[in-house]
């Protein structure tokens, strides 16, 4: 199996990454036209890690998005279900506490988290409503989450273009820099599928979170979503 298939059996995907942990950060990189940097910027403004607080980083890969809430002061717990994502990771932050999970059934207790992030990670979970249950869960009382994820553009003829990038552009891209091209076929399928902001946005009303609200960046080609576990 080189990719995964869009019913995203769990094997499939964690395997999917473990064949591009190497050289993940990098292509990510190169594929985003180095957008990627400045999405991550955003997503630790709207996390607002304080130190001593307790920051759940899910799909956190290599911890490349865990690294903003370390330099807080913040306890930040980088959990991922890729255990080749994991070895990089640890292989170049040792001192992080890498923990392997998954999204649908966290090895944490009850409210153990001020609060909860994912960043391009919820499409790839098999049941991304038991995710955000789950991440509801594990956050405490008054606590937030931060959800980081491809979107819809919301212009039209931007969206016609960025369509075309990802099925057309994207793949041989991929071919040039990625140890495993095939993933980021899946990659492209996986974001054309994915629900838009307002109907993402009622998913997490569903999950119990509350004043949940979205921001776009780069024309909803990615898109912030915060939401709040009432007091």
């Amino acid at each position: 199996m080189t990719r995964a298939s869009l019913n995203k059996q769990p094997h499939e995907v964690a395997s999917m990454f473990d064949r591009v942990a190497e050289r993940y950060d990098l292509t990510n990189d190169v594929l985003s036209l180095g957008q990627d940097r400045r999405w991550r910027k955003e997503v630790a403004k709207a996390v607002d890690a304080r130190p001593a607080q307790k920051v759940l980083d899910l799909a956190a890969g290599t911890a490349t998005s865990s690294l903003p809430f370390a330099r807080t002061g913040a306890y930040v717990v980088p959990c991922d279900f890729s255990l080749g994502m994991l070895q990089v990771g640890k292989k170049n932050h040792t001192w992080l506490p890498f923990t392997a999970g998954d999204a649908t059934r966290l090895p944490f207790k009850d409210d153990a988290f001020d609060a909860v992030t994912i960043s391009f990670g919820l499409r790839n979970v098999q049941d991304f409503d038991a995710a955000l249950r789950e991440m509801y869960r594990v956050t405490r009382p008054g606590g937030r989450v931060v959800i980081c994820e491809f979107s819809h553009p919301t212009w039209a003829p931007f969206r016609t273009v960025y369509t075309e990038y990802l099925m057309r552009a994207l793949p041989p891209v991929a071919r040039a820099v990625s140890s495993n091209p095939d993933a980021y076929v899946y990659l492209a399928e996986s974001i054309r599928a994915w629900p838009d902001q307002p109907a993402l946005a009622e998913h997490l009303r569903k999950a119990g979170w509350s004043k949940v609200a979205w921001r776009n960046l780069t024309g909803g080609v990615v898109t912030l979503h915060r939401g709040f576990k009432e007091a």
